[in-house]
């Protein structure tokens, strides 16, 4: 018997002196969750997240009744950013202790990235990170650069190398190739670009201090594509893969970039800064670029791009955009087949044309709090014009549920890893 404090599942109700609406009951082992006939899943998440309010420090699961995805509906409402491996799964013939291990290991460095201060998560060391994280998984599939400082701008990537020149910790690009063919000209079947913006003060379009607090979580999509990669291989994908991390610290000093500048990026197309706050698409921009030049049918980019999307669909959804609406349909129900909530908002080719400026193709947003109506789409209609093939197998992810600022009902404070399953079943779903 376990020493640690046992938790069980219930289809029965639990005894009247419970109370009515009671989802657990105790006894000398540990606890019962009692099943409800709705949001099965939720309905564990939650009381998880009660137990751990409780102060019980770690937990083993117990009994038949649990499958692969209660147990991780249970971890992901248990965990925590100050206990990451606090629940013993129960192996029975339900559950895939193979994928909780893939899921938690994925799910445990991207937490570990997110949740990390922005003194040691910096631009270069979260690009460090992720290469290593990846080359654990395959050893002798990977291999990388980390194009750094003004190296940026003889490759032509601007936008990374403006918005990180402010801080004394450079900007960097990650360009990680994962090959298991064998074939150095294998054709690549998927990029993934993530924004990694390891902190965010908004440059001279400066956060309140209570919006920058928890700024540390802006490199959430590099997190999220590079652990949903890391997911993909545990789960046996064997096509070539391209990852994108665009990283950089936005800071203001003398060096930094400011309101008014232009840029002009490797594709012709010309930005005027009119707000430095929105950073995010700027370097994103480099790395749906760099992208395309892999010649990839298939590109997914993730960020916590936009408080527009996190607006319109709140922190339960992740925001999804792309032109080509199928792939975006189908991205949807791979979420859904994960258990992770996305959304489609929407986006047509007329949103790139929606950040005017008289000075340049296009400004990089609006002069208005929160980039004005339609921010989230108006940042996706930017972002597309740096995607190739008229933005045909290119899908947005903005990552509106990735984080938490404070702890709730299901959650605890911080990374949530929203996005990173419906990034791995994309991956294999469409290579």
């Amino acid at each position: 018997m376990s020493d640690k404090f046992i938790v069980r599942l219930s289809e029965q109700a639990p005894a009247a002196h419970w109370g009515n609406n009671a989802s657990l009951s105790f006894d000398e082992q540990g606890a019962t969750i009692h099943l409800t006939e709705q949001e099965t899943l939720k309905h564990i998440q939650k009381a998880a997240r009660s137990l751990a309010q409780q102060g019980i420090p770690a937990v083993a699961l117990s009994g038949e009744a649990w499958c692969t995805e209660s147990q991780w509906a249970f971890y992901q409402g248990f965990v925590s950013p100050k206990q990451l491996d606090p629940v013993a799964f129960v192996e029975n013939a339900q559950s895939d202790l193979n994928e909780l291990q893939a899921l938690k290991q994925s799910a445990t460095w991207m937490r570990q990235m997110i949740n990390g201060t922005a003194e040691d998560i910096y631009p270069e060391s979260l690009a460090g990170k992720a290469a290593e994280f990846i080359q654990s998984l395959a050893p002798e599939h990977v291999s990388y650069q980390i194009i750094k400082g003004d190296a940026l701008l003889e490759h032509q990537w601007i936008g990374i190398h403006e918005v990180g020149r402010g801080s004394e910790r450079a900007p960097v690009l990650l360009e990680l190739d994962f090959n298991p063919t064998g074939d150095e000209d294998a054709p690549v079947s998927a990029a993934l670009v993530g924004k990694g913006i390891t902190f965010d003060s908004g440059g001279y379009s400066i956060k309140p201090s209570e919006g920058m607090l928890t700024m540390k979580c802006d490199m959430g999509g590099a997190a999220t594509v590079t652990a949903g990669l890391a997911l993909a291989i545990q789960r046996g994908i064997d096509k070539r893969i391209k990852l994108f991390l665009c990283c950089a610290e936005n800071l203001i000093s003398g060096h930094a970039y400011k309101l008014g500048d232009i840029l002009t990026y490797k594709n012709g197309t010309t930005v005027e800064i009119v707000n430095t706050d929105a950073e995010g698409r700027l370097v994103l921009a480099d790395g749906l670029m760099a992208a395309g030049e892999t010649g990839a049918p298939l590109i997914i980019d993730a960020a916590t791009l936009t408080g527009a999307a996190l607006m319109a669909v709140g922190q339960e959804y992740n925001a999804l955009f792309g032109l080509d609406k199928e792939l975006v349909g189908e991205v949807q129900q791979f979420a859904s087949e994960e258990f992770e909530a996305a959304w489609p908002l929407p986006l047509e080719k007329w949103h790139q044309n929606n950040c005017p400026s008289a000075y340049a193709d296009t400004a990089n947003s609006r002069a208005q709090k929160g980039g004005g109506f339609g921010g989230a789409s108006n940042a996706a209609g930017f972002l597309s014009r740096f995607v190739p093939n008229e933005g045909q197998g290119w899908v947005h992810i903005d990552l509106a549920g990735c984080f938490q600022n404070n702890a709730g009902a299901q959650w605890a404070s911080g990374a949530t890893t929203m996005g990173m399953r419906t990034v791995a079943r994309t991956l294999i779903a469409k290579v």
